[in-house]
């Protein structure tokens, strides 16, 4: 009989560890060093910036707390690369990223090897937990990075007059013409419910403590709001009628002229949409999900079409225990893709502990997964705050989460961007509500 060797928690972070650094590398092997330095919006970073930031998170907050002896690679790189840890180090205003020419691209990689190899010393010491928490919290941090650094580079492509690809295009099947059928909303009865990250695996100080909360019944629909009932919205005047607009809603589609999502151009007279893989016809994408649309955008249209946002306590009651599939980083199609695509008659029922993975409604033909993660973060209508009894992590990582808490909403679910590994149902991102250079989307909700 064979038996198997535990693996230990420092080689399994490890090897975490080794692939997450490669996969930033590897997301910019299309760039050119030019590329790589173009930052076009204040929300942006060039991708030179987002390689040395992320080394410089595991040299301050691993390797100079807990390695000793570490030989710090270049003592400026504590402020350069610091993006907003008042407590930590001063650093240059972020709109200022762009004219970091020095230190060039070869000093980046080679502080990025000099940081992976002390690691990779300090996992061999068999470090106290503490440490091993750090390394992968500095993993998760990199993995947002790798998710802002493709969405920097699609604005970033986006804004260059030849709106050059990211990739060529896939050479998969293009998504299917035509618009998606009717949405089907799926029904929860509500009550008292828990919410926060449960288990010991991974979370940020933001997904804590697990608490208890009421809901009234919901439902949520089984899909995101696509293009092509987007472009409806549209058409019907969305974006000339004030009664559908909070107010601020509205001053931001005056003050900044908008009548599309972003990325929707109609140059030719037909809507199109720029994407990593290139420019596409709004004729090629009518079913798939509607995405780079504001939070004030995406209330709007929920208002228009007779629903409501969900509550991302509702969200994550739905979401909880089910299957992490959908169209996340790791399907390499980099763009929001129709729900059809991503649904598998094959996946099973429940997990091991019970939990449904699948949905049990009657508006589904087969058993299978809904579009939940993946495509798009899905706006919400609650405001980031803290959780009842909520503390920040100590120090200067206190600064990671917990200060945003104000003038902010929550999304869920994570993006076409956004790597498998990190995402979960407790998972809260956050951004100002006229932010549209995410991939954010439209899930609709009613009581």
């Amino acid at each position: 009989m064979s038996t198997t060797t535990p693996v230990s928690p420092q080689t399994s972070l490890a090897a975490r560890f080794r692939a997450v650094r490669r996969r930033t590398l590897s997301l910019c092997e299309p760039l050119t060093p030019e590329d790589m330095m173009v930052q076009s919006c204040p929300e942006a970073s060039p991708a030179k910036w987002h390689l040395a930031h992320t080394a410089w998170f595991f040299e301050s907050f691993v390797l100079r707390e807990f390695l000793p002896g570490y030989r710090v690679f270049n003592p400026d790189f504590a402020w350069l690369f610091n993006s907003y840890y008042q407590s930590f180090a001063a650093f240059p205003e972020k709109r200022l990223r762009a004219s970091f020419s020095r230190p060039p691209l070869e000093e980046i990689l080679s502080f990025r090897a000099h940081v992976d190899e002390a690691v990779e010393r300090l996992l061999e010491q068999n470090p106290e937990p503490e440490a091993l928490k750090a390394i992968e919290l500095g993993a998760n941090h990199e993995e947002q990075h790798q998710e802002l650094l493709l969405t920097d580079i699609l604005h970033a492509f986006f804004t260059n007059p030849l709106r050059t690809a990211y990739l060529a295009a896939s050479a998969e099947t293009p998504h299917r013409k035509g618009k998606a059928g009717s949405p089907q909303f799926l029904r929860f009865e509500g009550g008292m419910q828990e919410a926060g990250h449960a288990g010991e695996g991974f979370c940020f100080d933001n997904e804590l403590p697990r608490h208890r909360v009421w809901l009234e019944p919901y439902a949520l629909c089984e899909r995101l709001v696509t293009c092509g009932e987007f472009a409806e919205f549209m058409a019907d005047g969305g974006y000339r009628r004030p009664e559908l607009w909070l107010s601020d809603g509205w001053n931001a589609v005056q003050n900044n002229g908008w009548r599309a999502p972003l990325y929707w151009t109609s140059d030719s007279g037909e809507w199109s949409l720029f994407t990593l893989r290139g420019a596409r016809p709004l004729s090629q994408m009518e079913a798939a999900p509607v995405s780079h649309v504001s939070y004030f955008e995406a209330d709007a249209y929920a208002r228009w079409a007779g629903h409501r946002l969900p509550t991302e306590l509702e969200w994550e009651a739905a979401a909880e225990g089910r299957l992490i599939a959908g169209n996340l980083l790791d399907s390499g199609k980099l763009t929001p893709a129709p729900a059809s695509e991503f649904l598998d008659d094959e996946v099973p029922e429940h997990t091991p502990e019970g939990h449904a993975l699948l949905s049990e409604s009657p508006a589904f033909p087969f058993k299978r997964p809904w579009q939940l993660f993946g495509d798009c973060w899905q706006w919400t209508a609650s405001a980031y705050l803290g959780y009842p009894g909520f503390r920040p992590l100590p120090g200067s990582l206190g600064e990671y989460n917990g200060k945003f808490m104000n003038g902010l909403m929550v999304l869920r679910g994570g993006s076409c961007v956004t790597p498998k590994a990190h995402i979960r149902a407790s998972y809260r991102n956050f951004f100002a509500p006229d932010t549209r250079w995410q991939y954010s989307g439209i899930r609709l909700a009613n009581w």
